[in-house]
């Protein structure tokens, strides 16, 4: 506003204030700073330094599950230690903590993806619809959950302990959190063979999905044998693919014969 009278400025500022403007800002920005304060004295060049904040650290949740899953010498210990872990967003929304179910002692590990409804409800994996239909699958060749034998027990634990919403699948970050755990588990157990229930199993131990092309075919992990066999709650949409998960429970009961 060069070249205005007293009054002309003062017009132009009533102006401006009545279309809302409430600070005066200059062409160019200016450091405070740099000003001399009330009395007249410059400021100290430190004064303009503000120390910077502290770093805040944040928890990597796969290397304290990997801390927490070693610390556990028992299965209650595993048990206490997973309930208890707070990263995984999956247990805010689920009502219990679904550890395991069946025989420890047994020479044959189940490992499924994340408990449904059914489970969530009971605590135990395995029980609805799915898990009738597995109980029948393995008693067809002589294996039951329920067996006081470890040469004709199961043990089962899945991937997950908490239900995802609506039966999602777990994300990746959801299973690698966990997994720790798993590896665990299955230290504790020591079984002689695995048997890996649908994709996601796949994925937290192989490293690998597509259950369709990996199902009948051995592996190994973590040292032992280990079937990727289909889901049953995947036979129960897919009957036609019963024969199939058939030949594959003969080719488990061949192994454990061994």
């Amino acid at each position: 506003m060069d070249g205005l009278d007293w009054h002309q400025a003062l017009a132009a500022l009533e102006w401006q204030v009545e279309l809302g403007v409430t600070e005066a800002i200059g062409n160019r920005p200016v450091n405070r700073y740099d000003q001399p304060d009330a009395a007249g004295v410059p400021r100290p060049a430190a004064a303009m330094a503000l120390p910077d904040p502290a770093p805040v650290a944040t928890p990597d949740p796969v290397d304290e599950a990997h801390r927490a899953a070693a610390a556990a010498g028992t299965l209650d210990a595993l048990r206490e230690a997973v309930a208890a872990y707070p990263h995984c967003e999956l247990k805010r929304g689920a009502r219990t903590t679904v550890f395991c179910d069946g025989n420890p002692r047994a020479r044959l590990m189940l490992i499924g993806e994340a408990p449904g409804r059914d489970e969530d409800a009971a605590g135990r994996p395995f029980v609805g619809r799915a898990g009738q239909l597995l109980d029948r699958m393995f008693a067809a060749i002589g294996i039951s959950r329920s067996s006081p034998d470890a040469e004709s027990a199961i043990y089962i634990t899945n991937v997950m302990p908490w239900r995802p919403p609506q039966n999602r699948e777990p994300s990746a970050d959801e299973v690698a959190m966990m997994r720790p755990f798993l590896e665990r588990h299955v230290e504790l157990v020591a079984p002689d063979v695995i048997v890996l229930m649908g994709n996601t199993a796949c994925l937290a131990v192989l490293g690998r999905g597509g259950i369709t092309r990996l199902r009948g075919h051995w592996a190994e992990a973590w040292g032992r044998p280990v079937l990727p066999m289909c889901h049953p709650a995947y036979l129960l949409r897919q009957p036609e693919q019963k024969r199939e998960a058939w030949a594959d429970l003969l080719a488990l009961k061949a192994r454990l014969s061994r």
